[in-house]
């Protein structure tokens, strides 16, 4: 029988000769020899440490001052590692699988993952209550959409507001962050629930944590861009949006956030962006409505996503609206500064008349944000009546 050789020449364990080593008996069938050659000093100690450790025997001792090789009998235990080893669905989309166990943990979709593995803490593991068709294309779309707040924005355009007007500005911006910042941290809480294996959702829930993180920024800057301090935050606004970091369920989570939430606050920054009083409040909430606006369409698609496996999901949306509703219902609503403010932005102007027009525009404002919440509430299923009820439950508080 021809011998199997490999000669390590002086390359020793420190500097990689096990790789070649574990290479050459790949080859070999277990109860194989390899006739192992080397000349490094330690190579005798390291190789038999190594084949103890990895399930192979030694027929013949190393001798590297006497020039004798090693005889390695190729074992079984190293292809025994992997024999129960579990393939995590695969790499591309059509690979997921519906309810990856959780000692897969961390391990890439599609890696070849051995078993007894420590389990993780994600609680989120079934593919219906985080996914949605249009989760890659949106993560891509994102992902290419990113802009830099310093370049993005004419931080030094030139303009001069009166008094009163830069002040309603402020109070919108302050306000703006404030539902940002719960806009933030209910993605971010959901991140650490849900199994990596449906990592696209998590890719997107990653960049539209950081568009918020963005949106914070500029409505912070532009506050205080002409040296204003921060406006008011009212107790009824910041209850408000308490209740949606308390709700627990992925699903309804994203329902009350950004299906109903950020769906009237397309309609608020849409609004803004008409009645901005200068090209810097314009420049932000412009951007601030395109990353918006991809929020929603994934919370929509996720939930017609999730109604369509599931059609009781319905009832569980219309529980989290009435749940959420009984909770305000004795709070004073949208901030009275924020609500005049914006009566102020649409007026442009101290007339009674203008700020009669501005009082309307607040107006339409409101009727169109019910309008966007119906439609999108029937877009998941819900009938017309059904969802103008759900609509009117809505918090006063826009978000």
């Amino acid at each position: 029988m021809t011998d199997h050789l490999l000669d390590l020449e002086n390359l020793g364990f420190e500097r990689g000769a096990h790789i070649l080593l574990q290479q050459a008996l790949k080859t070999l069938d277990p109860g194989e020899e390899l006739v192992v050659h080397g000349t490094d000093p330690a190579l005798r100690v390291h190789v038999e440490a190594w084949c103890r450790r990895s399930g192979h025997r030694i027929s013949q001792r190393l001798d590297p001052g006497a020039g004798e090789p090693a005889r390695i009998v190729r074992g079984q235990a190293d292809l025994d590692r992997w024999a129960g080893a579990q393939r995590a669905g695969g790499a591309a989309v059509e690979g997921i699988v519906s309810s990856p166990p959780t000692d897969w943990g961390l391990a890439a979709r599609g890696a070849l993952v051995e078993g007894g593995g420590p389990k993780t803490p994600f609680d989120i593991t079934d593919r219906d209550l985080v996914w949605a068709e249009i989760a890659p294309a949106l993560y891509a779309h994102a992902a290419s959409a990113q802009w830099d707040p310093n370049t993005a924005v004419d931080w030094n355009a030139d303009f001069v507001l009166p008094s009163e007007i830069e002040q309603a500005v402020v109070q919108v911006m302050t306000y703006l962050v404030e539902n940002e910042q719960a806009a933030l941290v209910i993605p971010a809480k959901l991140l650490a629930r849900i199994h990596p294996h449906f990592r696209e959702v998590l890719q997107l829930l990653a960049v539209q944590a950081a568009d918020e993180a963005r949106h914070m920024e500029v409505f912070t800057r532009r506050a205080l861009l002409r040296g204003k301090e921060m406006g008011t935050s009212s107790a009824s606004g910041r209850e408000s949006l308490a209740t949606l970091l308390t709700e627990a369920e992925f699903s309804m989570a994203s329902f009350l956030l950004s299906v109903l939430g950020e769906g009237s606050f397309l309609n608020l920054l849409e609004f803004l962006d008409r009645h901005a009083p200068d090209p810097v409040t314009r420049q932000v909430t412009r951007l601030a409505r395109r990353d918006e606006a991809r929020h929603v369409a994934f919370g929509v698609a996720h939930l017609q996503h999730q109604a369509e496996k599931d059609p009781s999901v319905r009832s569980r949306m219309r529980a989290a609206v009435e749940r959420r509703y009984a909770a305000l219902v004795d709070t004073a609503g949208l901030n009275q500064d924020v609500f005049d403010s914006l009566v102020i932005l649409a007026a442009g102007d101290w007339t009674p008349a203008a700020i009669a027009n501005g009082y309307d525009a607040v107006q339409k404002l409101q009727s169109e944000m019910d309008d966007g919440r119906q439609r999108r509430l029937v877009h998941l299923g819900f009938p017309a009546d059904e969802a103008a009820d759900l609509s009117a439950l809505h918090t006063r508080n826009f978000m």
